[in-house]
């Protein structure tokens, strides 16, 4: 290959992903939220719609509203333990992102910045959640996604 047309790909592909990357280095704050939050479910299936709901509360401007683009930019599998007044005591990803390396750190310090709803049937519960992430730092969650469109 030749030296000029390399060094132009190699350009390329740093000019595509440069803005994605710099969106990610910025954790938002949350919103300030009520503190009295409580959620009455007694699983962690039954707690998980509580909690995303959350997550959307703290961040509403980093929700992608409407259907999803075909291709994703960042997909992540994470879990929080939550203790009974709604504080995270760790977090997990438990499936990075393929590609995009930096969306994972970003999505933990998203959910370690969250105060959940509290428990009032559970001492703890662990949040597991599908993120669905694109390249301009909106996201949804599996739990709340509104779908995605085809394609074509």
């Amino acid at each position: 290959m030749n030296t000029l047309l390399a060094a132009g790909l190699v350009a390329l592909a740093a000019t595509a992903s440069s803005p994605a990357l710099a969106q990610f280095n910025l954790v938002p704050s949350p919103l300030a939220l009520s503190a009295g939050t409580v959620s009455e479910a007694q699983s962690a299936q039954d707690y998980r719609r509580d909690a995303a709901k959350r997550v959307y509360e703290s961040f509403p401007t980093h929700i992608h509203r409407g259907k999803l683009p075909p291709l994703m930019y960042a997909i992540a599998i994470t879990e929080a333990d939550i203790d009974a007044a709604g504080r995270v005591t760790e977090v997990r990803m438990v499936r990075e992102p393929a590609a995009a390396k930096e969306v994972g750190p970003w999505v933990l310090a998203l959910l370690r910045k969250t105060q959940f709803p509290a428990l009032l049937r559970m001492d703890r519960v662990t949040y597991r959640e599908i993120w669905l992430v694109d390249k301009t730092g909106k996201f949804q969650v599996d739990t709340l996604t509104e779908g995605q469109r085809s394609g074509n």
